[in-house]
């Protein structure tokens, strides 16, 4: 019999044998936490985002095709901004004028905010389970307030994070710690993550927290499924069946 190690990591952790000595039972610890992404993960995707910044860029001489600009989908704005700026070698106080043309274009294309089927119920559903909710985006404060309240979602949330608010945006990990910390939670094994990009999944992987992908938004669930993930889903609204199982297992990738 063949055994991956995949399924050979968390058995020899449970043992106590991956770090040598006695064997002792594993201690389970807790889920306390779960953080999501916002567009394609709680809110619909139907392209408002690389419409904007497609519009934004080219306005101001920046070309950039969709197919170059769908693997920053998840990344902070202004990062992927000042990324294409550098690559045409255009001055970068076109940053900041770039970036508020995309604001205002996407501040305009959500005016009405479509749901994920389901995503509400689910949220209501994991907190009835005693689970704190937080938020983590590509979009600055503004925008992503607006969503909000134009949702009446505020009071789903005891934190939530934009991508201005950290030093560097998805893959690093910064937005998912931020959110830990404003949650007042210290322990990555209390927390699991849930979202729509691979970059998603990278920064839930380079945070030592396991993630859900979901295909309700950019990425196809064959692009997600290359990524390190406990699973992926058809949209978050599946999500509150498993949780009910217990805490997601660990990813040994």
């Amino acid at each position: 019999m063949t055994v991956s190690r995949r399924r050979l990591l968390p058995v020899l952790a449970g043992a106590g044998l991956a770090g040598g000595g006695m064997a002792r039972a594993a201690v389970p610890v807790p889920l306390k936490l779960i953080v999501l992404d916002v567009g394609g993960t709680i809110i619909a995707d139907r392209g408002e985002v690389p419409k904007a910044m497609l519009g934004a860029l080219g306005r101001h001489g920046v070309a950039v095709t969709p197919r170059e600009l769908a693997s920053w989908r998840g990344a902070s704005k202004r990062m992927m901004i000042e990324h294409f700026v550098r690559r045409a070698r255009k001055s970068e106080s076109l940053v900041e004028a770039i970036h508020a043309d995309f604001n205002a274009s996407a501040m305009r294309a959500y005016e009405k905010v479509a749901r994920i089927a389901g995503a509400q119920e689910a949220m209501r559903a994991m907190q009835a389970m005693g689970l704190k909710l937080a938020t983590t985006t590509g979009f600055d404060r503004p925008l992503n307030d607006a969503i909000m309240r134009r949702l009446g979602w505020e009071h789903f949330f005891v934190a939530s994070v934009t991508s201005d608010e950290v030093r560097e945006g998805r893959p690093a990990p910064y937005l998912l710690f931020r959110a830990m910390e404003r949650a007042g939670i210290g322990d990555v094994r209390q927390v699991a993550a849930v979202g729509d990009t691979p970059l998603d999944l990278q920064a839930a992987h380079n945070a030592g927290i396991p993630a859900w992908g979901v295909f309700s938004g950019a990425a196809t669930e064959e692009r997600l499924r290359k990524e390190p993930a406990v699973a992926v889903l058809s949209s978050v609204a599946a999500l509150p069946p498993l949780l009910r199982k217990g805490a997601p297992a660990p990813i040994c990738r």
